[in-house]
């Protein structure tokens, strides 16, 4: 159990059981992989979409990575209506403004787990006609029995734990942790 002073400071007193990546791990992932996207696309319009919340940290730290000319937009997808179990129906509750069709689409996400709502969301954006589809993950759980090929970047294989911080959260908080820990 972590209970540095500074890590309760920034946990607001919560504990942690582990730091799983830590400040300097993660920025050296996101550079590798600001890399390997730069030269996968070295022309076309490049797309950056963040699905929001949790990817906005991370969305903001991949692009400045990108060293090519890219656009970003969000999107907030929804899979729960008012209950707490997904209702396996995705509606797009922020659609982005800008046109999708013949353009490289990079989906920006947090975490992948089960992946049931990003299978959906890509069926959504593959109607309408990019030239290109692709997942760039943070982290990925690897309990997808069938993965969808549009998964191409992938931060870190993440263990079975509850993880919070850079974006990921418990109840909205943790987002603004600078590490990926493992709640207590």
């Amino acid at each position: 159990m972590l209970a540095s002073p500074e890590v309760l400071r920034r946990t607001g007193g919560r504990r942690i059981r582990s730091i799983v990546y830590d400040e300097a791990a993660i920025a050296a992932r996101v550079g590798e992989l600001g890399g390997a996207i730069t030269e996968a696309y070295p022309d076309g319009d490049l797309l950056v979409l963040g699905l929001l919340k949790g990817s906005f940290i991370f969305l903001s730290d991949l692009v400045r990575q990108i060293q090519r000319p890219l656009q970003v937009d969000f999107l907030v997808a929804s899979s729960y209506g008012s209950g707490t179990v997904s209702s396996g129906e995705v509606r797009l509750l922020y659609d982005p403004e800008t046109t999708l069709e013949g353009k490289h689409i990079l989906v920006a996400e947090d975490i992948i787990d089960t992946g049931n709502t990003l299978k959906r969301l890509l069926a959504i954006l593959g109607n309408r006609r990019p030239g290109s589809l692709a997942v760039c993950a943070l982290l990925n759980k690897n309990l997808m029995p069938d993965p969808p090929p549009e998964i191409r970047f992938i931060g870190f294989d993440a263990p079975s734990a509850f993880l919070v911080g850079y974006g990921l959260d418990h109840a909205e908080n943790f987002r603004h942790l600078p590490f990926i820990a493992d709640l207590e």
